[in-house]
């Protein structure tokens, strides 16, 4: 399939591109879905896999990998009188792909200068875009 979309002045979004918003909306679902979330150490497996199953029966969606920073988690417990704390972006590790009319598209999420962003890491067969 071709899309000449940019050749021809149109505003119809390529493949890629679409890929690359999905990408965006399966990370939007997953902070947003989550943040605020109890989690403890001994609670972090269960809901990394629950994230994960849950953005993953997304349209478009063939991956997503979700790290709860334990070690993160114990330091902030450290000095608390709780056994638990909210979820966070800063106790997050988080890789999604999407795959779109055969357009992969890898992003992830990573603390950066202490705030969780969101990077559009590939995007794989864009060559059929042009």
């Amino acid at each position: 399939m071709t899309d000449d979309s940019e050749t021809n002045g149109s505003t119809t979004p390529t493949a890629a591109q679409t890929a690359c918003f999905e990408a965006g909306i399966k990370f939007g679902s997953l902070y947003h879905q989550f943040a605020g979330t109890p989690v403890s150490p001994s609670s972090a497996p269960s809901l990394a896999r629950a994230m994960e199953e849950s953005i993953e029966n997304q349209p478009h969606c063939s991956a997503v990998t979700v790290d709860v920073r334990t070690d993160e988690l114990e330091r902030e417990l450290a000095d608390s009188t709780a056994d638990y704390t909210e979820l966070t972006g800063r106790f997050l590790e988080v890789e999604i792909v999407v795959d779109y009319e055969g357009r992969e598209v890898v992003t992830r999420m990573a603390m950066e200068n202490g705030y969780p962003l969101m990077e559009l890491v590939s995007v794989d067969g864009r060559e059929s875009d042009a």
